[in-house]
């Protein structure tokens, strides 16, 4: 979902749409999202460079639609993925229209930002079972929703200044985009610190993780762009990658953070880290405690019950649930007043200390939504169709 710092934009239905060949728009077009062709190479352009790209659900809709008629049209051999500007491939979801529509819940449209999630979870599995290849270039930051889009693709590139992260409990609310089901995979418990801490990782690390697959010189970046127009995504990717991928700093920090965050019990892993000889250990507790105590609690399950779902339909139905639950509640209109409208970066959390938080609470947001719930295609339902590689 969000970025956690200053996103002031208004969702829009604006796109631009460039099909055929030889069709390309200039990167400062006037749509929110550029849609181009080269040769057999489709392009989706994130053109809000003032919000670091954040996603629109006029966006989101038309990566959908426009994903949808690529896949059938044999011409498009490749889909990238890219970000406008120099900051950012996506820095998460617009959250001062999540904010709005959540605000305004009981007026003009209750049911927006349900919408919203429904057409977004919805497209994360798209780009996950996507018949064509789909690259990614993770470049600079990477946040939320711009994990969603990019981290379930096919070929996910990294550079030396990717900053990735799912910064969610800094406002309120929970991991999710698939990324309860990304961090839950990752090895020991390095997944469950990203997730309650909101902490970024580098290029490196994503690597190292399983996050992405490739590191490629940002400096590299145009020519393999242009490799990507006249050969498969696996060569254009094999002929500009680092053989060899510099080191993360995360992995060096397990040993720890495996032992501090083991187990189910949120109150006994923020003892273990506030007890540790590691003062890394000792900052990350501070740092979740100065969150949400519903949102790190609820995001805790959410991780545990994500390691044993076994697809990412089925997580990303969870975290549909969770959503709307979270949203409901009064955290996340709190942490985005706090962090983003007012900007005084002191939430007021309800309940404010984590032994507040009941079981009983934390399992209402995993509820079954009876007919609200979203039910995404499983992967025997996706149709396959022929690639390149």
């Amino acid at each position: 979902m969000p970025r956690t710092d200053s996103i002031n934009s208004i969702s829009g239905e604006s796109t631009r749409v460039e099909p055929g060949v030889g069709a390309v728009a200039p990167p400062d077009g006037d749509g929110e999202v550029l849609l181009q062709r080269d040769g057999s190479l489709a392009r989706i352009i994130l053109n809000r460079p003032q919000a670091l790209n954040a996603l629109t659900h006029g966006m989101i809709r038309a990566i959908a639609k426009a994903l949808t008629e690529w896949a059938d049209d044999p011409a498009v051999h490749t889909v990238l993925l890219t970000g406008s500007g120099d900051r950012a491939l996506c820095a998460g979801g617009d959250i001062v229209s999540i904010y709005r529509d959540a605000r305004t819940a009981f007026g003009d449209d209750p049911h927006e930002n349900d919408r919203f999630w429904a057409d977004e979870y919805t497209l994360n599995a798209q780009i996950k079972r996507y018949p064509k290849p789909f690259v990614a270039l993770m470049d600079r930051i990477v946040l939320g929703g711009g994990v969603g889009l990019s981290g379930h693709a096919s070929h996910r590139v990294v550079t030396e200044r990717t900053r990735l992260g799912m910064p969610e409990t800094t406002i309120g609310f929970v991991p999710d985009v698939g990324g309860s089901y990304l961090y839950s995979r990752i090895p020991g418990e390095l997944g469950t610190h990203l997730a309650l801490t909101a902490a970024t990782m580098t290029g490196a690390d994503a690597i190292t993780l399983g996050l992405a697959d490739s590191f490629v010189d940002s400096a590299q970046l145009d020519c393999l762009v242009d490799a990507l127009k006249r050969m498969s995504a696996a060569d254009a990717i094999a002929e500009h990658a680092a053989t060899v991928v510099p080191p993360g700093p995360l992995l060096g920090e397990r040993p720890w953070i495996d032992e501090c965050y083991a187990g189910d019990d949120l109150p006994v892993i923020i003892d273990r880290l506030q007890k540790s000889s590691v003062a890394a250990a000792r900052a990350a507790a501070t740092a979740i405690l100065a969150k949400s105590p519903t949102a790190v609690t609820v995001t805790l399950e959410s991780l545990r019950r994500a390691r044993n779902l076994g697809t990412l339909e089925e997580v990303l139905e969870q975290e549909y649930r969770v959503s709307l639950r979270m949203v409901a509640g009064h955290d996340v209109i709190e942490g985005i007043r706090a962090q983003v409208i007012d900007k005084d970066r002191t939430p007021r959390w309800q309940p404010s200390t984590l032994d507040a938080v009941s079981d009983t609470d934390v399992h209402a947001h995993f509820a079954p939504l009876g007919d609200r719930e979203l039910r995404l295609p499983r992967p025997r339902d996706f149709e396959p169709t022929p690639t390149t590689e």
